[in-house]
């Protein structure tokens, strides 16, 4: 049981120690300019260098603990690589701003085509986690998809219209609330379409 609770504990830290590492840096750092060799870059940019090995090594640790990586963390590393990388590269920060409307236009779409088939995708990634009826997972996956594209449209709007300081402290607070208070609000859904066999259909 202690072992369970040390992996699971190990696990949120992993998952979520980059990002808020990610905010403690640029709060001390987003002042500063860097000269590496003949260029100046910004904190930001300087933070994003750092960033995408850090993240890369915790979703290296949490694959070797648990043996698996969800799509989303696949995918995320993917992006925090490619856009990252772009950010560095090009000393721009607004391609590493563009990475979460890319995985929320993503997820979205895949989910939207799915509802086109009649079918829930998100029943095949989350079906033992959150036992629904079909109908259930459904519903669900309607409102997360327009969830997802409303996301999309809102970091868009963040970070193309306010500071950079606004955007970094929306995606590291604001996004996550937004989750949380998402699946807070489908207890009624929940409750009117839970089953208690996670393999009822």
């Amino acid at each position: 049981m202690d072992d369970k609770n040390a992996n699971g504990k190990l696990k949120a830290v992993l998952e979520f120690g980059p990002v808020l590492g990610f905010f403690v840096a640029y709060l001390m750092l987003k002042d500063r300019v860097f000269t590496i060799g003949a260029t100046e870059y910004e904190g930001f940019i300087v933070i994003t260098a750092v960033f995408i090995p850090v993240l890369l090594a915790c979703t290296a640790l949490m694959w070797k603990l648990t043996g698996h990586l969800s799509k989303m963390q696949i995918l995320t590393a993917v992006l925090v690589v490619v856009f990252g990388g772009m950010t560095v590269w090009l000393n721009d920060p607004k391609f590493f701003q563009m990475k979460p409307t890319i995985i929320y236009l993503f997820f979205g779409t895949v989910l939207g085509v799915g509802l086109l088939r009649g079918r829930s995708y998100l029943q095949y990634v989350m079906d033992g986690l959150m036992p629904l009826t079909d109908a259930g997972w459904m519903i669900l996956t309607r409102r997360i998809t327009i969830f997802f594209f409303a996301m999309a449209a809102l970091n868009e709007l963040v970070w193309r219209t306010q500071s950079e300081e606004t955007w970094v402290y929306f995606k590291t607070f604001g996004l996550m609330a937004a989750m949380f208070v998402f699946f807070m609000m489908q207890g009624k859904l929940i409750a009117e379409h839970g089953t208690d066999d996670a393999g009822k259909s």
